[in-house]
């Protein structure tokens, strides 16, 4: 009886368990209370920390490839997902029909502080470069700058697979912290006067106006850089579902089902990547810190845009919506909204906000897409 005992406890998790699971248990927990209590991206940081739990109780087998005949474990077969990069553009899918570009068609001029605000991610690129990461690795750690998760993912992935639980648990971290990250840093850069200016309405898009632009960016943006094909293309015909208006069940399956299904898959395996043995090392910490640097720079550079575009018309752009050039949809616009309303409670820049808020998903993928085509093997 007692051989049986032994052999049942040796054979156990909490014989194998060493300390860097315990500690990777820690940060699950972590995650699951900041996404529960202060409701820091449930959405994903739920299933993220629950795959990190699994992956790192021991003798599980839950992330083992298949070997010898023997069938691999559940996760690492909805892994493939994310390894074949199918994940990330079905997420672009729901993005794209949940995302209304109207704002951005309305003031073109917004495609600037969008573009301004990728600024953060070939910044955060130089500084892992002098740190001693590879190009790829660099190019990994520099677009969590964008604050969009599904993009970092995809571009890790592909160029640096081995830090994609790191890279993908700071850029939905940082994303969560929108509202706390952003708001000094634009209060720094912009005066009281320029905070309270007023925008006003935006002119009414036509139809036609929203039907054709998801097709003219795919042909335009695919044609320059053909390795973003899966991510534009999903975005802009998950948008086009929305605009045409004829094919509402498509629309609604891509905004509903089949995101949230999606969502489990890619957080749960993504979570599962971030094992103690992999995850417990200085690099992480160097990721951690760098995808701060390059969101706030990328938050900050969106500001300074902003600013500009204040000074060249005369007053008539409030510098705030430049902070919401990161791909933080809709988050970022609230946030600028708020900073706004704190000056002058009656100044609605919301919907003038969602123009570089939108452009800045555009501009990520934009920029995902230029440095894969740099570093891709």
């Amino acid at each position: 009886m007692l051989n049986a005992l032994r052999e049942i406890w040796l054979s156990s998790g909490f014989a194998a368990i060493g300390w860097r699971q315990i500690v990777m248990l820690l940060v699950a927990f972590v995650l699951i209370y900041l996404a529960i209590k202060k409701e820091f991206e449930p959405l994903l940081l739920i299933p993220i920390s629950f795959g990190m739990i699994l992956a790192n109780l021991p003798a599980t087998g839950i992330m083992s490839p298949p070997t010898n005949g023997q069938a691999g474990g559940l996760l690492w077969y909805l892994y493939q997902g994310v390894e074949a990069d199918i994940y990330p553009p079905l997420i672009f899918l729901g993005v794209g029909a949940m995302t209304d570009f109207s704002p951005l068609l309305a003031n073109p001029w917004s495609v600037l502080m969008g573009a301004g605000a990728q600024f953060g991610v070939f910044f955060a690129f130089l500084c892992a470069i002098l740190m001693g990461f590879t190009p790829q690795q660099a190019a990994s750690i520099g677009i969590i700058g964008g604050a969009d998760g599904p993009t970092a993912i995809y571009l890790s992935s592909k160029l640096a697979p081995e830090l994609l639980g790191a890279i993908a648990v700071a850029a939905y971290s940082y994303m969560a912290l929108v509202p706390m990250i952003q708001p000094p840093i634009m209060r720094a850069l912009t005066t009281k006067k320029e905070r309270t200016v007023r925008m006003g309405q935006l002119r009414k898009v036509k139809k036609v106006e929203k039907v054709v632009f998801p097709i003219v960016v795919t042909i335009l943006v695919v044609l320059l850089l053909p390795s973003v094909a899966s991510l534009i293309g999903m975005l802009m015909l998950g948008n086009l579902f929305k605009e045409c208006g004829v094919v509402e069940r498509l629309s609604n399956t891509a905004q509903n089902a089949l995101t949230n299904i999606v969502t489990i898959f890619l957080g749960l395996t993504v979570g599962a990547t971030a094992r103690g043995e992999i995850f417990i090392q200085p690099g992480t910490i160097k990721i951690v810190v760098l995808g701060m640097v390059a969101f706030g720079i990328s938050t900050a550079a969106g500001v300074l845009i902003g600013k500009i575009m204040y000074k060249a018309t005369g007053g008539k752009i409030n510098p705030l919506i430049g902070a919401a050039g990161v791909s933080a949809v809709p988050m970022a616009s609230r946030v600028a909204q708020k900073v706004g309303q704190e000056e002058d409670p009656g100044n609605f820049l919301l919907m003038n906000a969602m123009g570089p808020n939108v452009a800045g998903v555009i501009g990520t993928a934009v920029a995902a897409g230029i440095l894969l085509t740099m570093f891709g093997v």
